[in-house]
């Protein structure tokens, strides 16, 4: 019950939300900035959950340097090409295709985690999702699009599943907090370093909607949800948790039509459905198997 409870929570409140508050936040910010301010937000709720639970953090060998190679590639990167591609393409569809992320965790997991192989299921699952990017993906079908901006949340999602992958097989035994903390500091020097180079200063909101959009996403959809992303990470296999991604894409949807007037075109829904689809073939083998394998 607390496993299911800490995934609804990942998929419907901190992230199926997090493509609308990622809109709201670029009227007054550019892309880099609100995820520096996003991030800055999630070490303070990090350091603050740590203080209250007494952990104990290392700072240096595989615990500490390997969560700090994953704040650059299964945070600020990623996060940074989806906020910059929102600029280009509505939520609904970033939510969409950010979704495709475990049809690439299963592929990268055949080949780095033994008990993560290819099934017939599985392989007919990828074909689908695949399917139904290129349906989104096609400047010739439908509605003009914006290719590039699809693509860059495309290579975001690759990179979640490669992190995540990487976390299964490289972190067995370590706290939540171990690798959350690491991970987002690394994460916000990188994201100070590019803001500041980029920009030439650090852009402080003004708009009483900035800082509530950058609140939200840096305390729940960041502080809070990493610390449950990894320890569910501990209990369910890779497969089994991107799951998670059949819950924010339709959340993601659903926002940007109520807050934003986003349209839904026939091809966002038979696109958008053929991937949902595709991710549950990918899952059936996986839906049964818990493989317990980080402490909390």
């Amino acid at each position: 019950m607390i496993q299911w409870t800490a995934f609804l929570y990942l998929g419907v409140i901190a992230w199926g939300t997090s493509f609308l508050w990622i809109k709201i936040a670029l009227r007054e910010l550019d892309p880099l900035t609100l995820v520096m301010w996003r991030v800055l937000f999630g070490v303070i709720t990090v350091g603050i959950t740590i203080l209250l639970a007494r952990k104990r953090i290392i700072w240096k060998g595989r615990q500490f340097w390997i969560p700090a190679l994953l704040g650059i590639t299964g945070t600020a990167i990623p996060i940074s090409m989806i906020s910059w591609a929102e600029l280009r393409i509505d939520s609904g569809i970033a939510g969409i295709l950010n979704g495709t992320m475990p049809i690439w965790t299963i592929l990268i997991a055949h080949f780095a985690i033994q008990d993560d192989r290819l099934t017939l299921s599985k392989i007919s699952g990828i074909l689908i999702g695949f399917a139904g990017m290129y349906l989104l993906l096609n400047p010739d079908v439908g509605v003009a699009r914006d290719v590039v901006g699809q693509l860059a949340v495309v290579a975001a999602a690759m990179l979640y599943a490669a992190s995540t992958v990487m976390t299964k097989r490289y972190l067995r035994g370590v706290h939540s907090q171990q690798i959350t903390l690491p991970s987002l500091l690394s994460a916000l020097a990188l994201m100070l370093v590019l803001t500041i180079s980029s920009t030439g200063k650090i852009t402080i909101p003004h708009k009483p909607m900035t800082w509530i959009a950058c609140g939200w996403m840096g305390i729940v959809g960041m502080g809070l949800a990493q610390q449950v992303w990894f320890w569910l990470i501990g209990h369910w296999s890779a497969s089994r948790l991107s799951m998670v991604t059949y819950v924010f894409p339709v959340a993601a949807l659903t926002l940007g039509v109520i807050f934003l007037g986003e349209r839904v075109s026939w091809e966002l829904i038979v696109g958008g459905g053929m991937i949902i689809g595709g991710i549950i073939l990918v899952n059936r083998s996986a839906a049964t198997r818990i493989t317990p394998i980080i402490s909390t």
